[in-house]
């Protein structure tokens, strides 16, 4: 089983942006310990981060025929892209949104995410856990299909 992990603008300043709300773990620690996890669960994880709308698209869309689910934090673009949301559904891989800090206890713009009905489930709220959360979700829901 292949699971893609996309990240989306500004996570790569993780652990030194706004600690007191999305915690002291960079980015490459979180990649490290949500591959640990994967390998433990024998699954084969990708990571990807971009701070760029087109440049999360073409990685979403490359997922066709290529991945079996997908984790994305797509950070801002949660509540701004329909571009974003157009590829994750043009593609028709499932996917797990996660998010560090729990957005729908945020400002207003920020409780609303515009990919949420199409995931299959989304995770907020757990800090790094969320990614671990969001895999363990996403690979057992494709094994109960896979199941079948």
């Amino acid at each position: 089983m292949h699971i893609a992990v996309l990240n989306g603008p500004n996570l790569n300043l993780l652990g030194e942006r706004e600690p007191e709300l999305y915690g002291r773990a960079t980015l490459a620690e979180i990649e490290t310990r949500t591959r640990e996890r994967a390998q433990a669960l024998g699954v084969n994880v990708s990571w990807t981060q971009t701070n760029h709308e087109g440049e999360l698209v073409d990685a979403i869309q490359a997922l066709k025929g290529r991945a079996d689910g997908a984790v994305i934090n797509a950070a801002a673009f949660t509540h701004t892209s329909l571009a974003v949301r157009d590829a994750l559904v043009a593609v028709r891989v499932p996917f797990v949104e996660v998010h560090l800090s729990n957005i729908f206890a945020r400002e207003p713009e920020r409780r609303r995410s515009v990919l949420a009905d199409v995931a299959v489930g989304v995770v907020t709220g757990f800090g790094a856990e969320s990614y671990r959360l969001g895999l363990e979700g996403l690979v057992g829901y494709l094994a109960s299909r896979h199941d079948r």
